[in-house]
C-alpha cells in the first residue's frame, strides 16, 4: 500500500508547510494555507516518463562546458509576425512558454490559429476545457485547415504522455494548465500542488525531447497568473495577453524571455475570423478627427524596438469639490502629479484648483518616459482651451526643474512620425547634437524648457 501524506500549501506563493500556520513565511500573507493530500506511491518510478527511446539516444548527464556546441538555438518561424517578434524571432525548440490572460480575451483562438497555420509542424492541441466539436467549430470560424494538426481532450497527464509517445508531435499546446491533473498528487485540478506537478512533468518532456510546449494559463482577480509563483520560474517565456474586452485590439506582452528581449509587444485585432496581426499600430492608435480639438497631443514612443505614435488626451476643468480629482487611464498617476507640480512651479499654472483627467487612446498602457512632453502639451492645451496644430507630435521627458530631457532612439521616432505624414516634431535640444548631421523630411524643433514650449505653442 502506498503511504498517504498531506501537506499545507500557501495559495498565494505555493510555500509548503508540514502543519497549518496563520502567516506565510514566504510572502507574509495571512490565512492563505490550505491542506492538500499528496499520495507518494511506490509505482512512481515505474512509470516511463524518461523519454529515452523517444528520440533514440539516451543522453549522458554530466558534460564539460567546453564539449557543448554553442550553436544558435533552432527556431520554428511561424506565419504570425507578431508572435515571432514577441518570442524573439520564432519558437525555440525545447522551450516551454506560459501564456496568461483574462477569460475571453482570445488566448485559445490565437494558439489554435497558430497551430493550424503551421502546415509542416505536427502539432498536438490538448484541451481540458472544450470538446472536439467546440474546437472544430472555432477552427472552421478561423478558416484554416491542417492535416498535421491533432486534438486530444484529456486532463490526466499519464494518458496524455501515452498519446504523445504514439504521435511524437513537434509542438504541443496545452489549454489550460489549470485543468490538468497528475495521478501522483491526490488533489483537485488547479490546486497549487497539481499545477506544480503537471508543469514539472511537461517541462521535463519539453527539455528531454526538444519539443516546444505552450501552456495557456488563467489569471486571478488581481490580474496575477493563477497558481504558485514557481510556475513562472519553471517556464522559459511568460507572455501576457491583455487588452480591454470593449476594444477590438489585444496586446501580447513579454514578462520573461530566456531567448530574447522582454520589452517587445505584439498587437492583434480581434475579428470574426480570429486574430489578425496589426503591422502598423500607430494608425489605429491615432483617431482620425475632422475638427481640431483641445487637450489632444500625439506622443512618439518606443515599445521594445517598435516606434509607436500614440494619442494622449487631457481634460482640465474647474474643481467642484474641495479636493481636486486626478484620474488617469493607461498612464502612471504619480507621474501625472509630478508633471502637474512642475507646471505649477515652473510655469505658474494653477492646477491645484482644477480636476485633471488623462487618457491614453486605444486602451493601451504606456511606460516610456518620452510621453511626458505630449502629456504636458495636452494639459496646457486643455487648460487654455486652445487646440494644438494637427500635424505636430512630441518626444521628450520632463525633469523636475522644468527642463526637457533627451530620449533614446530619437531617429526611429522621427522616421515613424515622418512616415505617418506629420510635419513637425518637438524634441529636447539635448537630442539635437546627434540629429544635426541627419536630414529628415519633417521639421525637427529642439526646445530646452517647458516655458519655451508654452511660448512656442500658445
Amino acid at each position: 500500500m502506498s503511504k498517504t501524506k498531506s501537506a499545507f500549501f500557501c495559495q498565494n506563493c505555493g510555500y509548503e508547510s508540514a502543519k497549518w500556520i496563520g502567516k506565510c513565511p514566504g510572502c507574509n500573507e495571512w490565512n492563505t494555507y490550505v491542506e492538500e493530500v499528496i499520495v507518494k506511491g511506490n509505482d512512481k518510478g515505474s512509470v516511463k516518463d524518461d523519454w529515452k527511446e523517444y528520440n533514440g539516444v539516451a543522453k549522458l548527464k554530466t558534460v564539460s562546458i567546453n564539449d557543448v556546441s554553442s550553436a544558435e538555438e533552432k527556431r520554428i518561424v511561424t506565419t504570425d509576425a507578431e508572435l515571432n517578434r514577441v518570442l524573439g524571432g520564432g519558437i525555440v525548440l525545447g522551450s516551454i512558454v506560459l501564456v496568461a490572460g483574462e477569460p475571453g480575451i482570445g488566448k485559445s483562438t490565437l494558439f489554435l490559429q497558430i497551430g493550424l497555420q503551421l502546415k509542416n509542424v505536427r502539432t498536438l492541441y490538448i484541451s481540458g476545457e472544450e470538446s472536439e466539436q467546440q474546437i472544430k467549430m472555432r477552427a472552421d470560424r478561423v478558416g484554416f485547415s491542417n492535416d498535421n494538426f491533432y486534438l486530444l481532450t484529456e486532463t490526466n497527464t499519464q494518458t496524455i504522455f501515452q498519446e504523445v509517445k504514439k504521435l511524437k508531435p513537434e509542438m504541443v499546446i496545452v489549454d489550460s494548465i489549470q485543468t490538468l491533473q497528475s495521478p501522483f498528487v491526490e488533489s483537485s485540478p488547479g490546486s497549487i500542488s497539481q499545477i506544480r506537478e503537471t508543469a514539472a512533468e511537461l517541462q521535463r518532456y519539453a527539455k528531454e525531447t526538444n519539443t516546444p510546449v505552450f501552456l495557456i494559463g488563467h489569471i486571478t482577480k488581481d490580474g496575477n497568473i493563477a497558481g504558485p509563483k514557481i510556475l513562472e520560474h519553471m517556464v522559459d517565456t511568460v507572455l501576457q495577453f491583455e487588452g480591454d474586452r470593449h476594444y477590438a485590439y489585444r496586446i501580447l506582452r513579454t514578462l520573461k524571455n530566456r531567448f530574447g528581449s522582454t520589452s517587445e509587444l505584439g498587437i492583434y485585432e480581434m475579428t470574426s475570423e480570429g486574430m489578425r496581426g496589426v503591422n502598423n499600430p500607430s494608425e489605429i492608435l491615432i483617431t482620425q478627427k475632422e475638427d481640431a480639438l483641445s487637450g489632444i497631443a500625439i506622443a512618439a514612443t518606443i515599445e521594445g524596438i517598435r516606434p509607436l505614435l500614440i494619442e494622449t488626451q487631457a481634460l482640465v476643468t474647474q474643481s467642484v469639490y474641495g479636493t481636486p480629482q486626478r484620474t488617469v487611464s493607461g498612464f502612471d498617476l504619480r507621474r501625472l502629479q509630478l508633471l502637474l507640480a512642475v507646471l505649477e512651479k515652473r510655469g505658474g499654472f494653477h492646477f491645484g484648483i482644477k480636476d485633471v483627467f488623462i487618457n491614453i487612446a486605444g486602451g493601451i498602457k504606456v511606460e516610456d518616459p518620452s510621453i511626458d512632453l505630449a502629456i504636458v502639451c495636452a494639459l496646457l492645451s486643455s487648460y487654455e482651451d486652445v487646440p494644438l496644430p494637427q500635424l505636430i507630435c512630441f518626444a521628450g521627458e520632463v525633469g523636475l526643474s522644468g527642463e526637457i530631457r533627451a530620449v533614446n532612439r530619437i531617429e526611429q521616432r522621427i522616421a515613424e512620425a515622418e512616415k505617418l505624414g506629420f510635419e513637425k516634431i518637438i524634441v529636447s535640444k539635448y537630442n539635437s547634437k546627434s540629429l544635426s548631421k541627419l536630414k529628415f523630411g519633417i521639421e525637427v524643433v529642439a526646445l530646452g524648457k517647458v516655458e519655451e514650449l508654452y511660448q512656442y505653442l500658445f
